[in-house]
């Protein structure tokens, strides 16, 4: 009896993966079947991570935006401080702390990502790219839980800039 649940089992799962392998050999999808028996390509559209899109989607939607970022003419930046000090503060408290910059280039300046140190620390950067001789805002989140002692975090800013990456940085002494 045993070896019955095995097999059916066994079989079930063999016809699973086949299923699946078909599947993605075939491009089904809910984008494909759209496109397929509607004739278009406008509709709802939906991203591998379930992300919704409506109308449309063209080729430079589907571009990441470092890829968008290092393909702008570069342009330079200049942050009016680049560290921030937060002084003493208790453990568990939330600091937060604006970097004011302004694109000191001739050519529009647009932030592709940010790296940081720790994931305690969440900066935040404008979406839209900033006209020359214009300032933007980069907010920086500390998160000052399970943290003793003084903390250095920096966050390092990629754009179309020369050079591509500035480090600015914050630090607390967190007791």
């Amino acid at each position: 009896m045993e070896k019955n649940y095995r097999a059916i089992l066994l079989t079930v799962l063999t016809l699973s993966v086949f299923t699946l392998v078909i599947i993605e050999l075939t491009g089904i999808s809910r984008n494909a079947m759209f496109r397929r028996f509607r004739g278009g390509g406008e509709g709802v559209f939906y991203s591998k991570d379930g992300e919704v899109y409506r109308g449309e989607i063209y080729p430079e939607q589907t571009r990441t935006r470092t890829q968008i970022v290092a393909e702008m003419p570069k342009t330079t930046i200049q942050f009016y401080e680049t560290k921030h000090n937060f002084g003493r503060q208790p453990v568990g408290k939330i600091l937060k702390h604006i970097f004011r910059f302004k694109n000191t280039g001739f050519y529009p300046l647009m932030i592709a990502k940010t790296d940081v140190t720790c994931g305690c620390t969440v900066p935040d950067f404008p979406e839209d790219a900033i006209p020359p001789g214009s300032e933007g805002d980069l907010t920086v989140v500390f998160n000052t839980s399970g943290k003793d002692g003084i903390q250095k975090k920096n966050i390092i800013v990629h754009a179309n800039t020369l050079p591509e990456a500035t480090s600015i940085g914050i630090e607390a002494d967190v007791r």
